[in-house]
Protein backbone atom coordinates (compact mmCIF):
# COMPACT_ATOMS: atom_id res chain seq x y z
CA UNK A 1 0.00 0.00 0.00
CA UNK A 2 2.87 2.54 0.75
CA UNK A 3 5.16 1.21 -1.66
CA UNK A 4 4.58 4.14 -3.79
CA UNK A 5 4.21 7.05 -1.92
CA UNK A 6 7.24 8.92 -2.29
CA UNK A 7 5.60 12.44 -1.10
CA UNK A 8 5.11 12.30 2.27
CA UNK A 9 3.41 14.81 4.66
CA UNK A 10 3.94 13.90 8.18
CA UNK A 11 1.68 15.56 10.51
CA UNK A 12 3.77 16.24 14.04
CA UNK A 13 2.99 15.37 17.42
CA UNK A 14 3.17 18.52 19.80
CA UNK A 15 5.71 18.15 22.44
CA UNK A 16 9.32 18.68 22.61
CA UNK A 17 10.44 14.71 23.68
CA UNK A 18 7.40 13.18 20.98
CA UNK A 19 9.73 15.36 18.04
CA UNK A 20 12.29 14.12 18.60
CA UNK A 21 11.56 10.38 19.17
CA UNK A 22 9.96 10.87 15.75
CA UNK A 23 13.23 10.94 13.95
CA UNK A 24 13.15 7.26 14.14
CA UNK A 25 10.51 7.24 11.38
CA UNK A 26 11.46 9.41 9.18
CA UNK A 27 14.64 7.31 9.43
CA UNK A 28 12.91 3.68 8.75
CA UNK A 29 10.90 5.89 5.64
CA UNK A 30 14.30 6.61 4.50
CA UNK A 31 15.78 3.07 4.51
CA UNK A 32 12.20 1.55 3.29
CA UNK A 33 11.69 3.96 0.52
CA UNK A 34 14.75 5.41 -1.13
CA UNK A 35 14.10 8.36 -2.58
CA UNK A 36 10.97 9.69 -0.45
CA UNK A 37 10.90 13.36 0.25
CA UNK A 38 9.59 13.81 4.07
CA UNK A 39 7.73 17.62 4.94
CA UNK A 40 6.42 17.81 8.91
CA UNK A 41 3.81 19.91 9.85
CA UNK A 42 4.16 20.90 13.36
CA UNK A 43 4.00 24.18 15.82
CA UNK A 44 6.32 26.39 14.97
CA UNK A 45 8.64 25.94 17.88
CA UNK A 46 9.74 22.56 16.51
CA UNK A 47 11.53 24.00 13.65
CA UNK A 48 14.69 24.40 15.80
CA UNK A 49 14.29 20.38 15.97
CA UNK A 50 13.38 19.55 12.40
CA UNK A 51 16.24 21.96 11.31
CA UNK A 52 18.37 18.99 12.75
CA UNK A 53 17.16 16.23 11.12
CA UNK A 54 18.93 15.78 7.81
CA UNK A 55 15.99 13.48 6.55
CA UNK A 56 13.50 15.99 6.74
CA UNK A 57 13.06 18.08 3.62
CA UNK A 58 10.74 21.07 5.10
CA UNK A 59 9.34 22.12 7.77
CA UNK A 60 5.67 23.10 7.88
CA UNK A 61 4.32 25.50 10.49
CA UNK A 62 0.90 24.58 11.74
CA UNK A 63 -0.66 28.22 12.63
CA UNK A 64 -2.58 27.10 15.55
CA UNK A 65 -2.48 27.09 19.37
CA UNK A 66 -2.12 23.36 21.07
CA UNK A 67 -5.69 22.72 21.52
CA UNK A 68 -6.99 25.07 19.08
CA UNK A 69 -9.27 23.44 16.59
CA UNK A 70 -9.10 26.48 13.89
CA UNK A 71 -11.20 24.84 11.61
CA UNK A 72 -10.98 27.99 9.26
CA UNK A 73 -7.34 27.99 9.29
CA UNK A 74 -7.03 24.51 9.03
CA UNK A 75 -9.10 24.63 5.99
CA UNK A 76 -7.10 26.67 3.97
CA UNK A 77 -3.65 25.57 5.02
CA UNK A 78 -5.03 22.19 3.62
CA UNK A 79 -6.06 23.64 0.17
CA UNK A 80 -2.32 25.55 0.30
CA UNK A 81 -0.87 21.69 0.90
CA UNK A 82 -3.09 20.47 -1.84
CA UNK A 83 -0.68 22.17 -4.41
CA UNK A 84 2.22 19.85 -3.19
CA UNK A 85 0.57 16.83 -4.41
CA UNK A 86 1.39 14.67 -1.50
CA UNK A 87 0.91 10.61 -2.01
CA UNK A 88 0.26 10.26 1.53
CA UNK A 89 -0.27 11.71 5.04
CA UNK A 90 1.29 9.88 8.01
CA UNK A 91 -0.40 11.38 11.57
CA UNK A 92 1.61 10.83 14.91
CA UNK A 93 -1.02 12.40 17.00
CA UNK A 94 -4.25 10.78 17.84
CA UNK A 95 -6.64 13.80 17.54
CA UNK A 96 -9.67 14.10 15.53
CA UNK A 97 -8.43 17.72 14.82
CA UNK A 98 -4.87 16.65 13.29
CA UNK A 99 -7.10 14.63 11.07
CA UNK A 100 -8.85 17.40 9.60
CA UNK A 101 -5.87 18.92 7.53
CA UNK A 102 -4.97 16.09 5.45
CA UNK A 103 -8.31 15.32 4.37
CA UNK A 104 -8.82 18.87 3.38
CA UNK A 105 -5.36 19.12 1.41
CA UNK A 106 -6.89 15.85 -0.53
CA UNK A 107 -3.81 13.66 0.73
CA UNK A 108 -5.01 10.23 -0.95
CA UNK A 109 -3.23 7.97 1.61
CA UNK A 110 -3.71 9.13 5.20
CA UNK A 111 -2.12 6.81 7.83
CA UNK A 112 -2.84 7.14 11.34
CA UNK A 113 -4.08 5.32 14.81
CA UNK A 114 -7.91 4.94 15.13
CA UNK A 115 -7.80 7.02 17.71
CA UNK A 116 -10.49 9.74 18.58
CA UNK A 117 -12.81 7.37 16.27
CA UNK A 118 -11.40 9.20 13.08
CA UNK A 119 -13.41 7.19 10.99
CA UNK A 120 -13.84 9.09 7.12
CA UNK A 121 -11.02 11.33 8.00
CA UNK A 122 -8.15 8.54 7.27
CA UNK A 123 -8.32 6.03 4.91
CA UNK A 124 -5.74 4.11 6.20
CA UNK A 125 -6.74 3.86 9.91
CA UNK A 126 -4.70 1.41 12.20
CA UNK A 127 -5.58 -0.16 15.36
CA UNK A 128 -3.25 0.03 18.15
CA UNK A 129 -2.42 -3.01 20.00
CA UNK A 130 -0.82 -1.58 22.49
CA UNK A 131 0.72 -4.95 24.50
CA UNK A 132 2.53 -5.88 21.17
CA UNK A 133 3.98 -1.85 20.78
CA UNK A 134 4.39 -0.57 24.45
CA UNK A 135 7.24 2.01 23.29
CA UNK A 136 5.77 5.21 21.86
CA UNK A 137 8.64 5.25 19.21
CA UNK A 138 7.59 1.81 18.27
CA UNK A 139 4.06 2.90 17.03
CA UNK A 140 5.53 6.00 15.34
CA UNK A 141 7.63 3.70 13.17
CA UNK A 142 4.83 0.99 12.84
CA UNK A 143 2.62 3.98 11.19
CA UNK A 144 5.16 4.32 8.32
CA UNK A 145 5.17 0.57 7.30
CA UNK A 146 2.60 -1.46 5.58
CA UNK A 147 -0.16 -2.88 8.08
CA UNK A 148 1.10 -6.31 10.24
CA UNK A 149 4.45 -5.67 9.00
CA UNK A 150 7.32 -6.51 11.30
CA UNK A 151 8.81 -3.56 12.53
CA UNK A 152 12.93 -4.01 12.25
CA UNK A 153 14.94 -5.51 14.51
CA UNK A 154 16.97 -2.93 15.82
CA UNK A 155 15.10 0.74 15.20
CA UNK A 156 17.41 3.44 13.87
CA UNK A 157 17.53 5.94 17.03
CA UNK A 158 17.07 9.96 16.80
CA UNK A 159 20.38 11.41 16.06
CA UNK A 160 19.96 14.80 15.86
CA UNK A 161 22.61 16.97 14.15
CA UNK A 162 24.28 19.85 15.74
CA UNK A 163 24.85 23.27 14.71
CA UNK A 164 28.93 23.32 15.39
CA UNK A 165 29.78 26.54 15.10
CA UNK A 166 26.49 27.54 17.15
CA UNK A 167 27.32 25.44 19.75
CA UNK A 168 30.94 27.49 19.68
CA UNK A 169 28.94 30.91 19.29
CA UNK A 170 26.64 30.07 22.36
CA UNK A 171 29.58 28.63 24.50
CA UNK A 172 31.88 31.83 24.11
CA UNK A 173 28.68 33.84 24.90
CA UNK A 174 28.07 32.21 27.81
CA UNK A 175 31.98 31.84 28.49
CA UNK A 176 32.44 27.75 29.01
CA UNK A 177 35.29 26.44 28.51
CA UNK A 178 34.92 23.48 25.87
CA UNK A 179 38.23 22.01 27.41
CA UNK A 180 37.09 21.27 30.80
CA UNK A 181 34.26 18.74 30.95
CA UNK A 182 30.75 20.07 31.40
CA UNK A 183 27.66 18.38 33.34
CA UNK A 184 24.13 19.26 31.79
CA UNK A 185 21.23 19.41 34.07
CA UNK A 186 17.88 19.89 32.77
CA UNK A 187 15.73 20.41 36.24
CA UNK A 188 12.38 20.68 34.00
CA UNK A 189 9.39 18.92 33.10
CA UNK A 190 6.64 20.65 31.35
CA UNK A 191 4.18 17.97 31.94
CA UNK A 192 4.02 18.53 35.94
CA UNK A 193 5.52 18.71 39.21
CA UNK A 194 5.78 14.82 39.90
CA UNK A 195 8.61 14.31 36.98
CA UNK A 196 10.86 16.46 38.69
CA UNK A 197 14.04 15.43 41.46
CA UNK A 198 14.48 17.47 44.11
CA UNK A 199 16.54 21.02 43.62
CA UNK A 200 17.88 19.71 46.25
CA UNK A 201 19.14 17.02 44.77
CA UNK A 202 19.87 18.30 41.73
CA UNK A 203 22.20 20.99 43.91
CA UNK A 204 23.95 17.97 46.23
CA UNK A 205 24.88 16.44 42.61
CA UNK A 206 26.07 19.90 40.65
CA UNK A 207 28.14 20.40 44.08
CA UNK A 208 29.91 17.17 43.55
CA UNK A 209 30.93 17.26 40.04
CA UNK A 210 31.96 21.15 40.67
CA UNK A 211 34.51 19.82 43.30
CA UNK A 212 35.81 17.58 40.48
CA UNK A 213 37.00 20.46 38.39
CA UNK A 214 33.66 20.37 35.94
CA UNK A 215 31.54 23.07 35.10
CA UNK A 216 28.49 22.72 35.39
CA UNK A 217 25.36 24.05 32.52
CA UNK A 218 21.07 24.59 34.22
CA UNK A 219 19.08 24.04 31.03
CA UNK A 220 15.23 24.72 30.92
CA UNK A 221 12.65 27.35 29.77
CA UNK A 222 12.27 31.01 31.76
CA UNK A 223 9.49 29.01 33.71
CA UNK A 224 12.10 27.37 34.62
CA UNK A 225 14.40 29.78 36.22
CA UNK A 226 13.03 29.78 39.95
CA UNK A 227 13.96 26.10 39.76
CA UNK A 228 17.44 26.21 38.45
CA UNK A 229 18.61 29.42 40.36
CA UNK A 230 17.63 27.14 43.91
CA UNK A 231 19.45 24.69 42.44
CA UNK A 232 22.34 26.81 41.45
CA UNK A 233 22.42 28.41 45.07
CA UNK A 234 22.43 24.47 46.43
CA UNK A 235 25.46 24.17 44.60
CA UNK A 236 27.28 26.82 45.97
CA UNK A 237 26.64 29.43 43.50
CA UNK A 238 29.64 28.45 41.77
CA UNK A 239 31.49 30.65 39.39
CA UNK A 240 31.76 27.03 36.96
CA UNK A 241 27.64 26.67 37.59
CA UNK A 242 25.92 28.38 34.56
CA UNK A 243 22.21 29.43 34.96
CA UNK A 244 20.74 28.79 31.10
CA UNK A 245 17.56 28.71 31.57
CA UNK A 246 15.39 31.11 29.97
CA UNK A 247 18.41 32.44 28.22
CA UNK A 248 18.74 30.66 25.09
CA UNK A 249 16.34 29.62 22.21
CA UNK A 250 15.61 25.99 21.13
CA UNK A 251 18.22 25.24 18.98
CA UNK A 252 21.37 26.96 21.00
CA UNK A 253 19.74 24.46 23.55
CA UNK A 254 20.25 21.79 21.28
CA UNK A 255 23.56 22.78 19.89
CA UNK A 256 24.74 23.22 23.30
CA UNK A 257 24.00 20.29 24.97
CA UNK A 258 26.00 18.53 22.28
CA UNK A 259 29.26 20.09 24.12
CA UNK A 260 27.87 17.85 27.14
CA UNK A 261 30.11 15.54 29.10
CA UNK A 262 27.46 14.00 30.39
CA UNK A 263 23.64 14.71 31.04
CA UNK A 264 21.32 14.17 33.89
CA UNK A 265 17.64 14.95 33.44
CA UNK A 266 14.11 14.30 34.26
CA UNK A 267 11.49 12.39 31.79
CA UNK A 268 11.42 15.46 29.68
CA UNK A 269 11.77 17.06 26.38
CA UNK A 270 15.63 17.90 26.77
CA UNK A 271 16.36 14.26 27.87
CA UNK A 272 15.58 12.73 24.48
CA UNK A 273 17.32 15.84 23.16
CA UNK A 274 20.46 14.71 24.86
CA UNK A 275 19.81 11.17 23.65
CA UNK A 276 19.53 11.76 20.45
CA UNK A 277 22.94 14.19 20.87
CA UNK A 278 24.77 10.51 21.53
CA UNK A 279 25.47 12.49 24.83
CA UNK A 280 26.03 10.20 27.96
CA UNK A 281 22.60 10.59 29.22
CA UNK A 282 21.15 9.54 32.80
CA UNK A 283 17.18 9.90 32.96
CA UNK A 284 15.50 9.99 35.94
CA UNK A 285 11.81 8.37 36.11
CA UNK A 286 9.68 8.52 39.13
CA UNK A 287 5.76 9.05 37.93
CA UNK A 288 6.45 7.91 34.31
CA UNK A 289 8.27 5.06 33.22
CA UNK A 290 10.80 4.22 30.74
CA UNK A 291 9.01 1.29 29.69
CA UNK A 292 6.82 3.92 27.16
CA UNK A 293 9.14 6.50 26.39
CA UNK A 294 13.20 5.74 27.19
CA UNK A 295 15.97 7.76 26.14
CA UNK A 296 16.63 5.88 23.04
CA UNK A 297 20.31 6.10 22.86
CA UNK A 298 23.29 3.02 23.79
CA UNK A 299 24.81 5.91 25.69
CA UNK A 300 21.98 6.00 27.96
CA UNK A 301 20.96 4.86 31.50
CA UNK A 302 17.88 5.15 33.87
CA UNK A 303 17.47 5.62 37.00
CA UNK A 304 13.90 4.30 38.18
CA UNK A 305 11.40 4.32 41.47
CA UNK A 306 10.37 0.86 42.62
CA UNK A 307 7.81 1.99 45.05
CA UNK A 308 4.33 0.64 44.95
CA UNK A 309 2.57 3.95 43.46
CA UNK A 310 5.10 4.68 41.03
CA UNK A 311 4.27 4.91 38.24
CA UNK A 312 1.14 7.30 38.49
CA UNK A 313 1.51 9.01 34.94
CA UNK A 314 0.22 12.07 37.15
CA UNK A 315 1.06 15.83 36.72
CA UNK A 316 0.80 16.30 40.90
CA UNK A 317 1.87 13.44 43.23
CA UNK A 318 -1.61 12.44 44.30
CA UNK A 319 -0.41 11.30 47.45
CA UNK A 320 1.48 14.44 48.26
CA UNK A 321 4.73 13.12 49.74
CA UNK A 322 6.93 12.67 45.98
CA UNK A 323 8.64 9.99 47.25
CA UNK A 324 9.54 8.83 43.65
CA UNK A 325 12.05 11.03 43.07
CA UNK A 326 12.58 12.38 46.40
CA UNK A 327 13.92 8.68 47.59
CA UNK A 328 16.55 9.01 44.74
CA UNK A 329 18.90 10.75 46.34
CA UNK A 330 22.19 12.31 44.77
CA UNK A 331 24.93 9.66 45.89
CA UNK A 332 22.92 7.10 44.47
CA UNK A 333 22.24 9.05 40.90
CA UNK A 334 25.89 10.37 41.27
CA UNK A 335 27.40 6.65 41.23
CA UNK A 336 24.82 5.85 38.53
CA UNK A 337 25.93 8.32 36.44
CA UNK A 338 29.62 7.56 37.06
CA UNK A 339 28.87 3.91 36.02
CA UNK A 340 27.61 4.97 33.09
CA UNK A 341 30.75 7.15 31.94
CA UNK A 342 33.05 4.55 32.76
CA UNK A 343 31.06 1.90 30.43
CA UNK A 344 32.57 0.67 27.09
CA UNK A 345 29.69 2.48 25.32
CA UNK A 346 30.47 5.77 26.96
CA UNK A 347 34.37 5.16 27.33
CA UNK A 348 34.99 4.64 23.19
Amino acid sequence: MTASAQQILIVGPSWVGDMVMSQSLYRVLQDTRPGCAIDVLAPAWSEAILARMPEVRASLTLPLAHGELGLGKRWHLGRQLAGRHYDQAILLPNSLKSALLPMFAGIPLRTGWRGEMRFGLLNDIRLLKERELPLMVQRFVALGLDEGSALPADIPPPALVANAEGAAAAAARFGLDTGRPILALCPGAEFGSAKRWPEAHYGELARRYLERGWQVCLYGSGNDRPVTAAIRSAAGASADCFDLAGQTSLGEAVDLLSLSTAVVSNDSGLMHIAAALNRPTLAIYGATSPGFTPPLSSRSATVVSDIACAPCFQRECPLGHHRCMRDQLPHTVGARLDSLLESPACAS
